[in-house]
This record gives structure tokens, C-alpha cells and sequence, in this order.
């Protein structure tokens, strides 16, 4: 096999670009199979493996080397080990598409059921694997039109491959039948059935009826989830019963004597959010959590906490909370208005929060986030090691609404600093000056669209939430139009679709996409683009390398 080319993808990630599927798998298990210190995700794709890395552990430079000369994983056989999937065949898709290929269904369900398949790469939603096999013949056309809702369990088939989807969605595969295993489960150690690399076996599980999608709809391929919450329902108790989207229930109200805080009024969205979920890219989960890292870890470690405990992420103010119990907090991150039973309390430094006190975020004055942290960090459902919101995926505690009543946890880390030096102030105002790293495709766009991206003032547009941001200004030219080959994401691409103006991937975005990648905002860049509201201008300009 020829060696990788290794392309960077921002400060601290390669792309390792290989000549085919069967390569891009074989390096994958190379990669597993010897992962080093330092490797925080390892995620494979359609014809790459992204290798991200914590560079206090491993140098990027040292990551290049590993990549190049991993040696050969051992050789594994089916058997035993395999994830058996049962299914019904009984899909609306399974005799027309049977038909398109000119195989009889018994034919067609015998050849799926028979073969030995492995997941290839995750992607889409959370759980959702693309499985390949040696001994598939058929490549099957997608859907001309995808449905707008493919049950949850739908076993459907798209080009050489075949996968599941664990929760309802739109979809473009053709389904063939239904499984009821467990592909996600939120609240499982490891939440993902089929991971990459896992060999995989279908087996015949009755004949009951799946329930039926519904009608297609224009378009093609699948289409994203929603960006926004699902929709709550009308009536609900103090613990409210979970969006249909979600993969499990909300678990029932905590008992009194843990609870710490009541919503009065969420503002237009309050999350809870934490440092997020790292290392789970590959089974499709992004890593979520704050926005602007810098001010939750602030406002975790004036009032004393381990710095990942949980903090409330407000987006634009207007939220108010009663405190149960007394506590100590602290808001960081977006400035304005702040108050604590009546009475003024100054951002970023730690106040007594009294039992029955109201905690008023007036509309903010500067910024677009703030956080409310407590003492102890607030208690929330733990999904993939986090109690972060991720509003795409629909992952961990739906967002706050009004009656839902919060939990203390116990990650404190020390006693409350005292305080000789107050260095915060407002996020700054003006034009916001942003550090990219090299992404790794720039070479499909024409030479002058570096120095556009780099020269120019882009504007924050309306399109901007937990997901992506969208900017306006001049279109980025490209030279290469061909459709790219599904590859891993991380917070901070510069995506660029066709239209030439380009996106910027936040914690919550998709762990895969298609769309070209010509740089990559820093951490602190995705921190200051955290509190930019839409119409701010924003310049880019070279961030220093990382070796």
C-alpha cells in the first residue's frame, strides 16, 4: 500500500488521505492498533483518517511520523466476536430495489444476510455506520427523493453500503427492513453498537411489520437534522418528558434535597454545558460543550471547581433562576446586567446566592454568552462522559425551560480564590481579529482565494448558533467542482460549499461533511466568535504553527 498523504486540519489534527475505502480501513486499523499517548480521536472516513491530538502529550509532528510508519494491525477473523444485528426483512424499499438490480428478493435478502460486513466510518447522526462488505456485489442507488422521516431501526442501502439508523431522521437509503437492536443508547457506557472496525452480521428476526416512513420529498442524499431543539411538548411536569427525537427519557425530577436551582424564564436558550465530549468522533458524536471554553473554565475556577464541572451556557440573556438552596455563583463570558435578589452582582466575581433569590441576566450589553456556575457545578443527565446540550444530535439534558429544577454535583476542586486582581473585562467590540490554521483542502480553491479569505472583512450573518456560522462577504473561488468524498469535521472548519462564502463548524456541528475545509479557526478564535453576534466583522490572519 503506498503511503498516506498527510494534509493539515488546523492546529492539532492531520488528515491521513488514502487512495481508496480499502485503504483509508486498513490505515484505520493500523492507527488503532498502535495509538499512541496523545491521541484524542482517530476517525475514519470514505477515503481519509483524521488523527486529532492533545499537543501537551504528542506533537503533531510527532503524530506525522506515527501515521507514516504504523506497523500492520493483527489479522482478526469473523466469528464469535461479531455484533449479530437481527432484522426483519420486510422494508418498503425491498422489492423495488431488488427489482432495480435484477435479483429476486429472496435472492437479494440472502446475499445481505450472508455476508460478513464491517463498519467503515460513522456519520450523519450519532450511531449510524457504514457498513462495507467483500462479499456485497451491488451498488445501490440512493432515493431520487429522500423521505423527510425514516423510522428509528430502518436498515437501508445507498452505494456499496449498508447501515442502520438509530434514531428517526430523513433519509435518502433505501430501506429493506427493520432491526430493533439497540444502536444508540445514551445512557450506556459505550453508547454506540457498531464502531468502527466492528464486523458485523445480520440475522433473520421474524416477520413483524416496521412501522412505515413517510412520503419523500425533494432532494437528495440525506439531509441534516435540524439545527434547532425539537419541539417541547404542551404540558409537563417539573421533569418533562424528553423531544421525541431523543434517544432515551429524561430521567425523573431529583430528589428536593439535591436540587440546587429552579428556571424561571431560560431566555431565548439556556443549555447546560461542560467542556464536552472528545474522543467520540468516530462513533459519530461531537464534542459539544461550551462555546467559549475560556469563560467556563473562568467561571469554574472562581468559585472553586474542577474545571469541566457544568455550568449553564446563556445565549443573548433574559434568563432568570431561583436558587433552592444556598449557594455560591459566579456569570462569566457575555456583560451586562446581573442580579442577585434585587441587588447588583459584578460578572466574574463570586457571590453569595441565597436560598429563594432570584438571578436576573438582563439583555446583554456586550456578548453573546454568558455562564452561570456554581459551587459544585450543576448535576445533569451524563452522556459519552459529558452533561453538555448538543441541540444537533439531540445528545444529554434537553434545553432549560421554565419549571425544570437543577441538581448540585460534586466537582469541586479547592476552596474560592481570593481575588487580588480582577483582569476581565467586556468582550471586546470592533472588528474581531481571528487565528486560522491551515485546513486540508486549499488546493481546491484557486490561489487567489487565500488572500481573499485573509484579506477581506466577513460579517457574522443571522445563520449563526451552537452548530455553525455563517459568514458573508466575497465568494471564495474554487478550481476543483467534483463532490468530495464524506470526511471528518472538527469545531472550526471553514467549510465552503459551493456558493463560495464560508461557514465555520461550533462545538455542536456534524462530526463528517463534504464540503471543502481551506483553514481552521483556533480555540481562542472559536472562543471570541462565541460572543460575535450577527452583523459583527470579523478579519482573519495566520496563527502561529504548532509543532
Amino acid at each position: 500500500m503506498s503511503a498516506p498523504r498527510i494534509l493539515p486540519f488546523g492546529a492539532t489534527a492531520l488528515l491521513a488521505e488514502a487512495d481508496s475505502l480499502d485503504q483509508a480501513r486498513d490505515l484505520h486499523a493500523r492507527l488503532r492498533a498502535s495509538r499512541p499517548a496523545g491521541v484524542v480521536d482517530i476517525v475514519p472516513a470514505a477515503r481519509t483518517v483524521l488523527v486529532q491530538v492533545d499537543p501537551a502529550v504528542l506533537s503533531v509532528t510527532a503524530a506525522r511520523t506515527w501515521i507514516l510508519h504504523a506497523p500492520p494491525a493483527p489479522h482478526t477473523t469473523a466469528g464469535a466476536g461479531d455484533v449479530v444485528v437481527p432484522i426483519r426483512y420486510d422494508g418498503p424499499d425491498l422489492a423495488d430495489t431488488a427489482e432495480a438490480l435484477g435479483v429476486t428478493v429472496d435472492a437479494l435478502v440472502r446475499r445481505h444476510r450472508d455476508a460478513v460486513w464491517t463498519v467503515a466510518f460513522t456519520g450523519f447522526a450519532p450511531g449510524f455506520g457504514y457498513l462495507v462488505s467483500a462479499d456485497w456485489p451491488f451498488d445501490v442507488p440512493r432515493l431520487p427523493t429522500p423521505r423527510t422521516r425514516v423510522p428509528a431501526g430502518s436498515v437501508g442501502l445507498a452505494g456499496g453500503f449498508t447501515g442502520a439508523y438509530p434514531r428517526a431522521t430523513p433519509g435518502g437509503w433505501r430501506i429493506i427492513g427493520h432491526t430493533d437492536a439497540p444502536l444508540f443508547d445514551p445512557a450506556a457506557a459505550s453508547p454506540v453498537l457498531l464502531t468502527p472496525g466492528s464486523r458485523v452480521r445480520f440475522a433473520a428476526a421474524g416477520h413483524a411489520a416496521a412501522p412505515e416512513p413517510t412520503p419523500a420529498r425533494a432532494g437528495t442524499g440525506h439531509a441534516a437534522p435540524a439545527t434547532r431543539p425539537a419541539a417541547r411538548p404542551a404540558a409537563r411536569p417539573a421533569a418533562r418528558a424528553a423531544p421525541a427525537t431523543r434517544p432515551a427519557a429524561r430521567p425523573a425530577a431529583r430528589p428536593a434535597a439535591r436540587t440546587s436551582v429552579e428556571v424561571v424564564a431560560p431566555g431565548p436558550l439556556a443549555t447546560l454545558q461542560d467542556l464536552g465530549r472528545p474522543g467520540h468522533a468516530a462513533e459519530g458524536i461531537a464534542r459539544s460543550g461550551a462555546l467559549d471554553r475560556g469563560a467556563l473554565r473562568t467561571a469554574n475556577r472562581l468559585v472553586g471547581n474542577d474545571e469541566h464541572a457544568a455550568a449553564i451556557e446563556v445565549t443573548v440573556g433574559g434568563c432568570r433562576l431561583r436558587a433552592t438552596r444556598d449557594l455560591v455563583g459566579v456569570v462569566t463570558g457575555a456583560w451586562g446586567v446581573v442580579t442577585v435578589d434585587g441587588r447588583a452582582a459584578d460578572p466574574y466575581v463570586p457571590f453569595s446566592w441565597p436560598a429563594g433569590a432570584e438571578l436576573h441576566l438582563e439583555p446583554f450589553a456586550r456578548g453573546a454568552r454568558a455562564y452561570v456556575a456554581v459551587r459544585g457545578g450543576f448535576d445533569g443527565d451524563v452522556v459519552a462522559g459529558s452533561r453538555a446540550t448538543d441541540v444537533l444530535a439531540g445528545l444529554g439534558p434537553a434545553p432549560l425551560a421554565t419549571g425544570d429544577v437543577l441538581g448540585v454535583a460534586a466537582a469541586t476542586a479547592g476552596g474560592i480564590p481570593a481575588l487580588g486582581l480582577h483582569p476581565w473585562g467586556p468582550p471586546p467590540e470592533g472588528v474581531l481579529d481571528l487565528d486560522l490554521a491551515p485546513g486540508p483542502r486549499a488546493d481546491w480553491f484557486a490561489p487567489a482565494a487565500l488572500d481573499t479569505l485573509y484579506g477581506s472583512t466577513w460579517t457574522v450573518t443571522a445563520d449563526a448558533d451552537r452548530v455553525g456560522i455563517r459568514l458573508d462577504g466575497p465568494a471564495l473561488t474554487r478550481i476543483r467542482t467534483g463532490e468530495l468524498p464524506s470526511e471528518a469535521m472538527v469545531p472550526g472548519a471553514l467549510q465552503v460549499p459551493p456558493g463560495g462564502r464560508p461557514t465555520i463548524l461550533c462545538a455542536d456541528g456534524p462530526v463528517t461533511g463534504g464540503y471543502p475545509v481551506i483553514a481552521v479557526a483556533t480555540d481562542a478564535a472559536l472562543d471570541a466568535l462565541a460572543q460575535a453576534l450577527p452583523g459583527r466583522q470579523v478579519r482573519f490572519r495566520h496563527a502561529r504553527p504548532v509543532r
